[in-house]
């Protein structure tokens, strides 16, 4: 069996490097390079455990840090690769411009709504969209459930945004730090946020088993540390950092919800429930309803690729179960997904798009976002408790 598992993984991989080539060669070299980067996105996020809310849990509830180190890594990294590209983008900051397809979005009391229905949405479902993606590749039927509630609460996101478009965002300012501080007062502004932020949870990490024992430096304790051990968080943040500054360089910036909003939106005009015209929306940036001729666009191509990885890595990590879930376990999961797809919707994106390639972009806007994802997670951690005892 377990050998049967190592082959079926082995396949998953072979079958992702060879439609790597068949994109290069149909599509372009942009999309080959997207899936290639989402294959690299899920193996990281499986193999890492990287998922906002497990993080901001075992930080809360156990006093755990090192998760949350491993996001404050992949935001200096992630910093770090903008505004290297920045510069070669949008040399003189202050002239007036925005940095291209960067996440940028507007400030107002609607990303924090966003931000706070997000982390709320987490807690009743478990994880954070991009932890549900990844799961799927683990056998979660959790996550299955949390994704359709999901497409609801986008639809509902959809159904309302015209209302939430002419009082509030139509004059609200995307507010970009380098703007006003330029590349070097922005840049230290946030390295020294993140920095302090950093040094004082490195008192709060607690050592991990595997680090209190002698390393097997054999070719199986290699293969345990590799493929079935949980990387360190800072291995997992400097990853994906690395992963979201090749994707802003080669394609996009990183995010998972721009394919799955856009058939949302297709599903809810056909039903009726959302208006055909979305006020201003196309004039906004962040990860949210990707235009495309094809019928998978590059996002699509990003998820589809990082579940298969997750899946190939689970496998190889015999992580990979089919469980069957509590009722009320699949019904906390819808309700969260709904708040899920509705925080990303009116927040432009998720704790991917918004948060992590909004900070990284230096947004005011994904740092709003971020201290009302953590707030929503904090006053409804008790809500699951109670939920996951009943």
């Amino acid at each position: 069996m377990l050998l049967l598992r190592h082959l079926l993984a082995l396949a998953i991989l072979a079958t992702l490097i060879w439609m790597g080539f068949q994109l290069h060669e149909s599509l372009g070299r942009q999309t080959s390079f997207v899936l290639i980067c989402g294959a690299a996105f899920g193996f990281v996020l499986q193999r890492s455990r990287f998922c906002f809310f497990c993080i901001l849990r075992e930080w809360m509830e156990e006093g755990d840090a090192s998760g949350v180190l491993g996001i404050i890594a992949a935001l200096i990294v992630g910093t770090l690769g903008y505004l290297i590209l920045f510069g070669a983008w949008v040399p003189d900051p202050t002239a007036g411009f925005l940095p291209p397809r960067a996440h940028i979005g507007p400030v107002s009391w609607v990303v924090v709504l966003g931000g706070l229905c997000f982390g709320i949405g987490m807690s009743l479902s478990g994880s954070c969209l991009s932890a549900h993606l990844y799961r799927l590749g683990e056998g979660s039927w959790a996550s299955l459930f949390a994704l359709a509630g999901a497409v609801a609460g986008f639809m509902l996101g959809f159904a309302v945004w015209n209302r939430l478009w002419s009082p509030t965002l139509a004059d609200a300012e995307a507010i970009w730090l380098p703007a006003s501080l330029g590349y070097a007062g922005a840049g230290a502004l946030q390295l020294m946020v993140l920095g302090v932020l950093g040094v004082w949870l490195l008192s709060r990490v607690r050592p991990s088993a595997a680090s209190l024992v002698s390393a097997d430096n054999s070719l199986a304790g290699l293969w345990r540390r590799v493929m079935v051990e949980r990387w360190p968080s800072w291995v997992g943040g400097l990853s994906v950092g690395l992963i979201g500054t090749a994707m802003y360089l080669r394609a996009d910036p990183l995010g998972v919800t721009a394919e799955l909003s856009r058939h949302s939106r297709d599903l809810g005009t056909a039903l009726g429930l959302v208006p055909e015209r979305l006020e201003g929306l196309d004039r906004l940036a962040g990860c949210i309803v990707s235009e495309t001729a094809q019928r998978i666009g590059n996002n699509g191509i990003f998820v589809l690729a990082m579940i298969a990885a997750a899946l190939a890595a689970a496998l190889l990590a015999q992580q990979f179960r089919l469980e069957r879930k509590p009722l009320r376990t699949l019904v906390s999961a819808s309700l969260g997904g709904v708040l899920l797809g509705f925080g990303s919707m009116i927040a432009l994106g998720c704790s991917v798009g918004t948060l992590l390639s909004g900070i990284s972009a230096l947004a005011v806007s994904g740092w709003l976002f971020a201290l009302a994802m953590v707030a929503g997670v904090w006053i409804s951690l008790p809500v699951r408790r109670k939920i996951l005892a009943s």
